[in-house]
């Protein structure tokens, strides 16, 4: 082969560079026109997007792939130029497409629900939510997966498929969260008396909202205790520290009030005498 190479004479490089040279030289200006084309017009859209306040993970995502899409549009049109026939390329660039859409078609879930996270927000960097199995404040949002920090400050990676065949609930979402509380105080004590040092704690506490107004009312009768329910409105960050309080509050204030709170309790009776010897 390399004997054969050598054997070619300057005539016939002469002859096929006169030939083929202006398509050859055709096809490296398209490539180098269309690169720089491609490359201005891809940053253009991704300025434009950054401008409208577009998510920088998405818009930096659209300019990667309207800058390849570019470039697989110049190599056709080069190959072209330069006397390639192009349905071949075609139908082999359409099998090869089809063969890596296959093999990556989890990724390419995960990636198109990425693009969809990214759009419509239903969750923000910061955010608590549960979703995809797993619930955390939101760390990072990306194309493929979303970074949870759980409540013990492990981290999960969530696949976006994962999170998007499922449902989401946001925490965050609106500013504040409601709370419950359940207390049990014996049956004979007064339950308006317990309720009204609840208001009062209620009232004390400036982390808990006056709209919605805080709520606290008889919810059953248990075995051993009648059972109060506590609702209360916080902002999100008040949400742990405040119902934690107020807990400590009531068990105190009821104390205070000499209001007892019951616990499980079991009577024994003892029957003394001598138990017959068979």
């Amino acid at each position: 082969m390399f004997e054969h190479l050598l054997s070619v004479s300057r005539d016939d490089l002469l002859a096929f560079f006169t030939r083929h040279g202006p398509a050859l030289l055709g096809a490296m200006l398209v490539l180098l026109i269309g690169n720089w084309f491609a490359r201005r017009l891809a940053n253009f859209l991704q300025r434009a997007m950054n401008r409208a306040a577009i998510d920088p993970t998405l818009s930096g995502f659209m300019r990667n792939l309207l800058y390849g899409v570019l470039i697989a549009v110049l190599i056709v049109i080069a190959l072209q130029t330069a006397g390639v026939p192009s349905a071949p390329l075609l139908a082999a660039l359409g099998a090869g497409g089809l063969a890596i859409g296959l093999a990556l078609q989890g990724s390419l879930s995960n990636l198109a629900w990425g693009v969809l996270l990214i759009v419509f927000r239903p969750f923000r960097v910061g955010d608590y939510i549960q979703a995809g199995g797993a619930e955390g404040t939101v760390e990072g949002i990306n194309l493929m997966h979303t970074q949870l920090v759980l409540a013990d400050n492990r981290e999960a990676v969530v696949p976006n498929a994962k999170i998007g065949a499922d449902a989401i609930i946001n925490f965050s979402r609106r500013g504040t969260r409601r709370f419950e509380l359940r207390v049990g105080i014996g049956y004979h004590e007064d339950i308006g008396k317990a309720l009204a040092i609840v208001q009062r704690l209620f009232a004390a506490d400036p982390r808990i909202l006056k709209s919605p107004a805080p709520t606290a009312w008889t919810e059953s009768l248990a075995d051993s205790a009648v059972h109060l329910l506590l609702r209360a409105h916080t902002s999100t960050d008040d949400f742990w520290p405040a119902q934690t309080d107020l807990l400590r509050a009531v068990k105190e204030g009821f104390e205070a009030e000499n209001i007892s709170i019951p616990f499980p309790q079991r009577e024994i009776h003892i029957i003394s005498g001598q138990l017959p010897i068979k």
